[in-house]
């Protein structure tokens, strides 16, 4: 079992690893403006999750409800602490790297409405009502 785990970990490390290049490559692409690369990128990623997804079911299967902290302080094994250990860091790296990768998706977005809004502004006319407030 021990000797399963840790390839199934080493496999889970490769998949993370993919999917932060992924983010990398999309980051770098919406960078360089290309809408057309980015859009493709979104199934590479959601591949990349998929894949990931099935190596934690095949892990879940194989650890049962035991957390991975309690299957490494029975097993006392060094090198499944260190893939355990390189796979948090990767996930922090994978989860900050998303969140810079939204946050600049988020600003273009509210970017392009504000020019959308500059050149085609709210068509209603203001006007006083009877009570001298303005109406819509």
């Amino acid at each position: 079992m021990k000797e399963e785990l840790k390839d199934i970990m080493v496999k889970e490390y490769n998949a993370l690893k993919n999917l932060l290049n992924s983010l990398d490559k999309q980051h770098q692409l919406f960078l360089q403006n290309d809408i057309f690369a980015l859009e493709n990128m979104v199934k590479v990623i959601e591949n990349n999750n998929k894949s990931i997804a099935e190596l934690e079911v095949e892990r879940r299967k194989l650890v049962g409800a035991n957390s991975m902290k309690d299957i490494i302080n029975v097993f006392k094994d060094e090198e499944l602490e260190n893939n355990y250990r390189d796979i948090n860091m990767l996930l922090q790296e994978i989860k900050f790297q998303k969140d810079s990768n939204e946050l600049l998706f988020k600003q273009g977005l509210v970017f392009t409405n504000r020019v959308l809004n500059i050149f085609s502004p709210n068509r209603n006319l203001k006007t006083y009502n009877s009570l001298g407030k303005i109406g819509r």
